[in-house]
């Protein structure tokens, strides 16, 4: 069974050389992580379970190593949004990743990985602060479990942050969607300038362009009509945001690495911190975790 470093060298769409690693519980359940030739990004690009596609990754997609994946679960860090000192969303998407444990079976047949990313030369161009950041993947059944901590080494100086997973949802029609958990919370609406409103419906439902940071939410979001009609549960400790995003027709058209008709099945529900940023003194942690669970 192959659960090991897989390298493969792929052409179709518009890969350049890529290393991934795969986790394989059997089953046909796994969890790909694209690395890129010389091990940069560290998204996870696939979960299959019983051999179904969880996540959403555009065909327009460019696996160069310059810019993220446009879909998986790229991992947003150190800054959410339009950054003055690098690329949106923080260079962590584009960084050079370390492979701290290859992926490996436990007693309980689940499987995990290690990655990690350390201050560089590239980091310090951006963001001049030591840190270290690391994440614990784990591959179960019908789960998949992610275990984040950022570390602050230096002695002398304090770092702020903000760290989110922008997990692409695979779904047959975002419009059938519902989404639990926002009921009550205060969002931020991008796509109305930045206004603050409250979330006075039980359930979110998608149907225009949307693009909200919600704050404080519940520690468990419910997904319905995803993948085979199924729910997927995101589960999230310390993740205290939740941000919901799709293009819709008018605004995929100006994205490109992402097809003008592929809105409609796919729903970013990101897990994370932003809204407020992590404050980490000289030696501190921040540990956060999500689990995604197909229903």
């Amino acid at each position: 069974m192959n659960f090991g470093l897989a390298v493969g060298f792929a052409v179709k769409r518009k890969m350049a050389a890529t290393s991934v690693v795969v986790l394989d519980r059997g089953n046909n359940t796994t969890c790909t992580v694209n690395l890129f030739g010389i091990l940069l990004g560290a998204t996870v690009v696939s979960w299959r379970v019983n051999n179904q596609e969880q996540l959403f990754v555009s065909k327009q997609a460019v696996f160069d190593g310059k810019r993220a994946i446009r879909g998986g679960i790229p991992f947003v860090f150190p800054q959410f949004g339009q950054w003055a000192f690098g690329p949106q969303h923080g260079f962590a998407r584009v960084a050079r990743w370390h492979v701290e444990k290859l992926p490996e079976r436990l007693p309980s047949g689940d499987v995990e990985a290690i990655f990690s990313l350390m201050d560089d030369e590239f980091t310090h161009s951006m963001w001049h602060f030591q840190f270290r950041l690391t994440y614990r993947l784990i591959l179960r059944e019908k789960e998949l479990h992610f275990n984040i901590g950022v570390y602050n080494p230096s002695k002398e100086l304090t770092f702020s942050c903000q760290l989110l997973l922008h997990t692409y949802f695979k779904v047959p029609d975002v419009r059938r969607c519902q989404i639990t958990g926002m009921h009550g919370c205060m969002f931020i609406d991008k796509t109305r300038e930045g206004a603050v409103y409250q979330e006075t419906r039980e359930v979110v439902t998608i149907n225009e362009w949307t693009d909200r940071i919600y704050q404080n939410t519940m520690q468990e979001h419910i997904i319905t009509n995803v993948v085979s009609g199924r729910k997927m549960r995101i589960q999230k400790y310390n993740f205290p945001d939740t941000v919901i995003w799709n293009p819709w027709s008018e605004y995929a058209k100006e994205i490109p690495d992402f097809g003008d008709d592929e809105f409609p099945n796919m729903v970013c529900v990101e897990a994370g911190r932003v809204a407020a940023p992590i404050v980490l003194l000289p030696g501190t942690a921040f540990e956060a975790s999500q689990i995604l669970q197909v229903m």
